[in-house]
C-alpha cells in the first residue's frame, strides 16, 4: 500500500480529496477501519498543529469507512454524511496519527459510528460521531463495482 492513496479491495486507489489527503488504510473490516497519516507540511494549521479540517475529514473517512466494508475484489459501497460533530482533545505538529472508526448502531440505510484520533505517542486530539446513509445500490455487502 502507498503512503499516498487508499488501496480497497483488489488494490484500486481512489481518487480525489482522499489522494490529496494521503492517509494509508491500515485496516478495514465490518464494524471497523483504521488509516494513519504521517504528517508534513501541508496538513498543518498557521500555528504549526495538524489542521482541525484534516482531523475532522480523517474522521468522516474512517467513520463512514466503519458501516461500509466490502468484503468484494473491485467492488465497494459508498454513504454519505448526514451529521457529524467533532471534539478537538489534544494537538500535535509531526508524526503519523492514527485514525479509528467504529459503527456503533444502524439499520438498513442510516448508521451511526464513532470516531478517535490518536498521535504516536497514544495522547487523544480528536474525537467525532457522525450519521450516516447508505447510497442506493450499496445496501448489501456486495455493494457496487468501482
Amino acid at each position: 500500500m502507498s503512503d499516498h492513496k487508499l488501496h480497497i479491495g483488489g488494490g484500486h486507489d481512489l481518487p480525489g480529496f482522499h489522494s490529496l489527503l494521503g492517509y494509508r488504510q491500515v485496516s478495514w473490516q465490518e464494524n471497523e477501519a483504521v488509516i494513519e497519516l504521517k504528517l508534513a507540511p501541508q496538513h498543518l494549521n498557521l500555528g504549526g498543529v495538524v489542521h482541525g479540517g484534516v482531523l475532522t475529514s480523517l474522521l468522516d473517512i474512517v467513520m463512514a469507512e466503519a458501516g461500509t466494508y466490502c468484503p468484494y475484489p473491485g467492488r465497494m459501497r459508498k454513504a454519505i454524511t448526514l451529521s457529524m460533530t467533532t471534539t478537538f482533545t489534544g494537538q500535535c505538529s509531526g508524526g503519523t496519527i492514527r485514525v479509528t472508526g467504529i459503527k456503533r448502531a444502524g439499520g438498513t440505510r442510516i448508521f451511526n459510528s464513532t470516531g478517535e484520533v490518536h498521535d504516536d505517542q497514544g495522547n487523544l486530539l480528536a474525537i467525532a460521531e457522525g450519521t450516516f446513509r447508505i447510497r442506493s445500490g450499496s445496501e448489501k455487502p456486495e455493494g457496487v463495482p468501482l
